[in-house]
Formats: structure tokens, sequence, C-alpha cells
């Protein structure tokens, strides 16, 4: 077993809370994703739907969770529809849960088959005046480009039951998810401490002339070596002026004496997941104006982390952020004071070098749900991610760590992985 599973009493203790938000006599819908498919009979595998995941712990397609808190029948309350399986099917691809695993996992206590959900849904529909609805709701990743198997599903909801009134499960879901469990925090915990360890081991393996892949092999083997689900995300593997893109994925050049690289990775753990950068000289020491960077960076993350405690809006997080980037800008000699003001207010001079956010929510989705219009609260878990980046130089520079908000301040779940300059030069030449 890679990860010992989270107790069925955390997915009841969810349900409850979700339940306790909706509408009177309504029910939820909550359905699972589907492996995307690539060409001929190939997938992209399959990644669970993380509404899902979180309301039921079913890592499972073709599951569909439903919850009716004011059913007549107390056994329509809540049921999990799962996928019958056949001799053809086990041969194939192997078992699938069990009603009686299923509901060990969830906690529901009434399984069904999903070839059953129409069939019952229109009990449901009868009695209920409501609907809730999942779907991917995200500011930057829309799907309104794709069909998707929600889209589909949504489709036919409303097709069979036009006069129905509808409600989005993800305003239920974003406002309970941002507030993490123990179990959680535990969870995120390992997922950072593997990452931690790959890191380590890392280290330890670059030499100038490696490839930015051989960097992403490395670090993919450490994660599953250790128990990881996977990468929490494709890594980033950036080398000198490549550190520069943003979102450089391709991971194909070759790392020369004097690059310093940008590598930006996390790892899966229980579904949660952690996501850290570091940077560090190819040749395992940093130069003079490489070492200017790197500190410059880590000054903005150690002071702009503070901020991270509760009633502090996000507003005021990043316009802290950015102030502290702007100074240290001043401090590399990229930016003069006579620059800032004469800067136009709505293009700041900064965004030459520093040109992204830096706190996002995490979770059982890298950039976990939230609005970012409700202020930092106690048990939520950001990252905190400053960078400068000079184009000109082919530096890119940034640091990423993840933080638990507590009640006083927070905790560095990624406190174990080396930052400091003297300690990654230790031990990428350990012999």
């Amino acid at each position: 077993m890679r990860y010992q599973p989270l107790p069925n009493s955390f997915y009841i203790k969810n349900r409850q809370a979700f339940c306790e938000k909706m509408l009177p006599n309504s029910f939820a819908i909550l359905a699972s994703n589907d492996p995307m498919p690539t060409n001929a009979d190939g997938t992209m595998g399959f990644q669970q739907n993380a509404d899902l995941l979180y309301l039921s712990g079913i890592d499972q397609a073709k599951s569909i969770l439903v919850m009716y808190p004011d059913a007549y029948k107390e056994e329509d309350r809540e049921i999990l529809f799962v996928q019958a399986t056949n001799e053809l099917q086990q041969t194939w691809d192997g078992d699938v849960l069990t009603k009686a695993q299923a509901s060990e996992i969830s906690g529901v206590e009434r399984i069904e088959f999903i070839d059953d959900f129409e069939r019952l849904l229109d009990y449901f529909a009868f009695e209920a005046d409501t609907i809730y609805l999942g779907h991917n709701e995200h500011k930057k990743r829309t799907t309104r480009d794709l069909q998707t198997r929600q889209d589909c599903f949504i489709q036919r909801i409303r097709q069979m039951y036009p006069l129905h009134h509808y409600e989005r499960a993800a305003k239920i879901t974003r406002e309970l998810r941002p507030i993490k469990s123990a179990e959680e925090v535990e969870a995120t915990q390992g997922a950072a401490d593997i990452g931690t360890q790959a890191f380590k081991r890392l280290l330890r393996q670059v030499k100038p002339g490696i490839m930015e892949y051989e960097i992403e092999a490395e670090i993919t083997h450490e994660i599953l070596k250790s128990g990881g689900l996977r990468n929490a995300f494709p890594p980033i593997v950036a080398g000198g002026k490549n550190a520069c893109v943003l979102h450089y994925t391709s991971n194909a050049h070759q790392l020369i004496d004097g690059d310093m690289v940008l590598l930006d990775f996390g790892a899966c753990h229980a579904h949660y997941n952690s996501d850290t950068t570091r940077c560090f000289p190819v040749n395992g020491r940093f130069s003079k104006r490489q070492k200017e960077v790197y500190l410059s960076v880590l000054h903005c993350l150690r002071e702009g982390s503070k901020l991270l405690t509760p009633g502090t809006s996000h507003a005021d997080y990043e316009e802290n952020m950015a102030q502290l980037i702007e100074a240290q800008l001043v401090k590399l000699g990229l930016l003069t004071l006579k620059d800032i003001k004469e800067q136009d207010p709505k293009k700041p001079a900064y965004k030459k070098y520093f040109m992204h956010g830096t706190a996002h929510h995490l979770g059982l989705d890298i950039h976990d749900v939230g609005l970012y219009s409700r202020p930092i609260e106690a048990g939520m878990i950001f990252t905190c991610e400053p960078g400068i980046y000079i184009r000109e130089e082919g530096i890119g520079c940034r640091l990423e760590d993840d933080f638990l908000v507590t009640e006083d301040g927070h905790i560095c779940l990624t406190k174990d992985m080396p930052i400091e300059l003297e300690e990654i030069e230790e031990l990428m030449n350990v012999s």
C-alpha cells in the first residue's frame, strides 16, 4: 500500500458539513472524472474529481455520489454508485471496488451499481425542489472550449428535469475545502517530506552536462519510490535563461557549467500535494551574481511569509510582497528610485522582473479551491513563492515553501527542504 488511507470518519464529517449548507429539500450529485483519451485506445490516465474525493474517498472512474439530506426515506439520504465488475473486465483491468469496499472507504452505507443511477434519480427528482451539480470552477482554467464528462452530465440532468432549480456544488466545496483538517495536514506533510527526500537525493546527482530531463527523472524516481502517487504536476526543470519562462515544461536542454537551475516540483501523497521551488548551481557553487539574486528572493520569502496569518487579506499580502521585491530590485541595481517614482501605477516597474502572484491555496488540487476575497484563516495551507527573473542576465530565481496557517501564525511544512546557500553547496559537493 502506497499510503495509509484517510479514515472514513473524515469523509462522513465532510458530507455532513456539505449537507448543512444545502437548501431545504435539495439533493446533490457529484460524479467522477473519466480517463481522458489520447489516440487510438490510449488514455492520459485517470485522476479523480477532487470534490468527489473530498466527500467520499473513492478513487475510481464511473462513480457517483448522491446526497439528499431531506429525503423521506432514510436510505435515500446518501447513496454511492459504483461500477459493477465482470469476468472480462477483471481479466483486462483487474478488480474494481466491491460494494463492501466502497462502503468501508467512504462510510456510505448504501452502495448501488451505476447502471441503476437514472432509475433511482427519478425518485429523488420527483420529491426535490433543487439539484446541486458539480463543475470545475477556476478563474484561470475554464473548460468552456472542452466538452467534459461534467458538461455532458449537466446537460443530461437539465434535459431530464428542466423545471427544477439548480445550484452549484462548487460554491459549497470551495467554502469547506480551504480549511484543512488534521488528516489533510498530515497527508500534505507526507507529500512535503517525500519532496524533501527527493530534493536532497537529487543534489548529489547534479553535475555540469546533465540534461534537464535527467533531473526530472531523478525527482520522479524518488517520489514514486517513496510511496507518492505521482508528481503533483509536471516538474519544471529550467536551467539558465529557461528559468525566466514561468511555465517552462520541455525540460529538454543540457545544463552547462555556470547555469543556475530553477526546480519547481511537488509530490502527491494520499491525494494531497506539496508544491516547492528551489534553485541551485549546476556546478555546485553559486556565482557572486547568482548569490545576490538568490539571497534577495530568500529575503522576500522569509519576510513575505510572515503575513500568512489569520485575518490578513490576500490583497494586502500580495501588495506587501510586491514592495519587498521592488526594494530588492533596487538593491540589485535593476531598478532605480527614479524608475519607481515615474512609473505608471497601472504598470509598475517591478513587473519587468516579477510578474506573478506569490500565494495560492494548496490541497487536493495544486491551485486548490478558495476565494481570494476571503481573508486568510487558521487551517488554510498556502504556498509562498517570490521570484526575480532577469532575462538579460539569463538568471531566473524563485523560492517556494508550503505553510499551514495557525491561530497565532504559521508552520512551514517544507522547512526540512534545504534552502540556505551553504547547505545546498555542501550537499552538492559531498563526495
